[in-house]
């Protein structure tokens, strides 16, 4: 008898089906993946030292399909199939039968490590070994492996059933077979899988940690509330959840751990875990799963947040404003007519001052037309309508402010044009008018100091387009009187909009945490790790952003973004934050998104 050679997975496609597949570890994840490949008709051998996490995932499989089969998603006969498929054990002798086996035990490189080297001694030769970190080495786990080339990485996200992105991750040493195959399964599982290479974090984890971290730093240097962080990225950038919230989802020593390892790589201090990070890990306090982390639960494991010692204090207990009746916008673009609009809906009598009353005219002509969509789409009546444009005045002159309550300028993003019209404000408006920049990127305090009275004004950051966004940055500078803050909070919630205080320093929250993840993004296209595409499908359907980075990118304009990068580096020094040369290449190149019909894709004109 001749001697059995062993498969060259390297050479040979596989014969496999990947028909049975071992999941090793039953927590969260584990359960999420077993009833994931249940459902999708896969013999599922599921392993747990733990005979009670065994008996939870049985449990919570069968709580699953039950509300699949009341939704209508699963008949009984498919659900009774899927159960039936799914057999749990102890011993990972029980994965000797699978094609391919997935462990999701804990973030541990020597726990994997030994659970490779058990399984070397189980399984077949040519089954396929996968890994569901996404902060340890992939390679030094196919490295200590028996056979380098059927170990990869395969990153669900959570919960497995629901989300869509599976990352494939191939080592140097990673057959492509055993790539194909993977990503074929998890096409056949109904999920979009992308395929990156071995770095902590991968695509996905790689933008969102950082991100997670510098909010985590905001927080801790007392910038803003954990509410107003949390807030303010939701209703300022579309997502899902606030960061900060996120990370008591994931686990703040799971975040910690992530980033660890990812500034070991990156030797990036974006990367470097914040300090509360490690304070509140050490305490136990790591997040929903031990009822504390940032915020405070009514339980452990349970996803209600409760009042603490951090809760904001109610309304009555703030400083009384002043009153205001007339407000004053200043300028004749979008963000100027916008705003003007909203106010003018919220009843205020509004006077919208430009360069010349034609312009002004026009800019209030493109308020009617916006309100018009409003009445046509029934979302408001056209007495309303008919109301709100009676209440704007147009002007040509800012002497049109001399009884306005709040003056808002909403001018070009120049600190010279703003500091003239500050100094105009100064002379027009009577005293006790509160006077508010919009600014995004410049010190509202260079505004102020334009004046004779710093202490009236504050930044009111509206968000484009200012009638459907509904947040504002209120932003207060070291001058800013109590009663000038009250005031300001006060209107936007008469307005309609969610206030989030902050200082004045550059970005404020919403950009200064939204801008470093997307120049991060441009990093990861420049050094070849992953393609535009495979980022921001994984940044939509592993993070639930509305948009990928570089959707956004060319949404917001690459001049303006290059702009927003250059405050916050000179701000804050930190060389992570320096501009990508590749974004500084493509503005020079008059390369500047949806715009200008070119911009990290191309578009067709208009």
């Amino acid at each position: 008898m001749g001697t059995q050679s062993t498969p060259d997975l390297s050479t040979q496609a596989p014969s496999l089906s990947l028909s049975t597949v071992a999941v090793i570890g039953l927590g969260t994840m584990g359960t999420g993946i077993a009833e994931v490949l249940t459902r999708a008709g896969r013999e599922v051998i599921g392993i747990d030292t733990d005979e009670a996490a065994a008996r939870h995932a049985v449990s919570a499989l069968e709580s699953a399909t039950a509300r699949a089969v009341q939704r209508e998603r699963l008949t009984e006969r498919e659900r009774q199939d899927a159960l039936a498929r799914f057999r749990t054990f102890t011993d990972l002798q029980a994965a000797a039968d699978a094609d391919l086996v997935i462990e999701v035990v804990p973030e541990d490189y020597e726990l994997k490590r030994q659970v490779f080297a058990e399984l070397d001694a189980v399984v077949r030769p040519d089954t396929i070994l996968a890994t569901g970190t996404n902060a340890l080495s992939v390679t030094r786990l196919a490295a200590d492996s028996q056979r380098p080339e059927r170990v990869l990485g395969v990153h669900f996200f959570n919960p497995a059933p629901a989300m869509k992105l599976v990352e494939v991750v191939s080592s140097v040493l990673t057959a492509p077979t055993a790539v194909a195959a993977v990503t074929e399964l998890a096409r056949n599982l109904g999920k979009d899988p992308i395929a990156v290479g071995d770095r902590p974090g991968f695509v996905a984890d790689g933008l969102l940690f950082g991100y997670l971290n510098q909010a985590a730093a905001m927080y801790e240097s007392k910038y803003a509330t954990r509410e107003d962080i949390d807030a303010a990225m939701r209703l300022g950038c579309g997502l899902p959840m606030g960061p900060l919230a996120l990370l008591d989802l994931i686990g703040v020593d799971t975040a910690r751990t992530v980033l660890e390892a990812m500034y070991t790589e990156s030797q990036d201090r974006l990367h470097a875990p914040a300090p509360i990070l490690g304070q509140l890990a050490e305490a136990g306090l790591t997040g929903r799963k031990a009822g504390r982390g940032f915020y405070t639960y009514e339980a452990p494991g349970s996803a209600t947040v409760v009042p603490d010692a951090e809760s904001p204090a109610s309304a009555d207990e703030l400083a009384a404003g002043r009153t205001v009746t007339g407000v004053g916008v200043a300028g004749s673009g979008t963000m100027a007519s916008g705003i003007a609009e909203v106010f003018a809906k919220a009843g205020y009598k509004v006077v919208l001052a430009a360069r010349s009353l034609e312009k002004a005219e026009k800019a209030k002509a493109r308020i009617a037309k916006s309100l018009g969509r409003s009445v046509d789409k029934g979302r408001m009546s056209a007495e309303t309508r008919d109301a709100a444009l009676a209440a704007i005045t147009p002007a040509g002159s800012l002497d049109a402010f001399a009884d306005v309550d709040l003056a808002v300028e909403a001018v070009a993003e120049d600190l010279a044009v703003k500091q003239e019209l500050f100094r105009t404000l100064d002379k027009v408006c009577k005293p006790g008018a509160v006077l508010a920049t919009t600014t995004s990127s410049l010190p509202v305090v260079a505004c102020a100091r334009a004046t004779s009275r710093p202490q009236d004004v504050i930044g009111m950051h509206f968000f484009n387009p200012a009638p459907a966004m509904k947040l504002v940055e209120v932003v207060r500078t070291v001058l800013t009187a109590d009663d000038v803050h009250a005031t300001v909070r006060s209107v936007c919630t008469k307005v309609r909009k969610h206030p989030v205080d902050c200082g004045d320093r550059a970005g404020f929250i919403v950009n200064a945490l939204l801008f470093p993840y997307l120049n991060n993004a441009i990093k990861m296209v420049e050094e070849h790790y992953a393609t535009l595409d495979d980022i921001d499908a994984a940044m939509k359907l592993g993070g639930g952003y509305p948009m990928g980075p570089f959707e956004l990118l060319d949404v917001v304009g690459l001049d303006v973004s290059l702009a927003i990068e250059k405050v916050l580096h000179a701000e804050f020094r930190d060389p992570g934050l320096a501009p990508s040369p590749l974004l500084e290449h493509l503005v020079a190149a008059g390369c500047l998104g949806r715009k200008t019909g070119r911009g990290f894709r191309e578009y067709a004109r208009r």
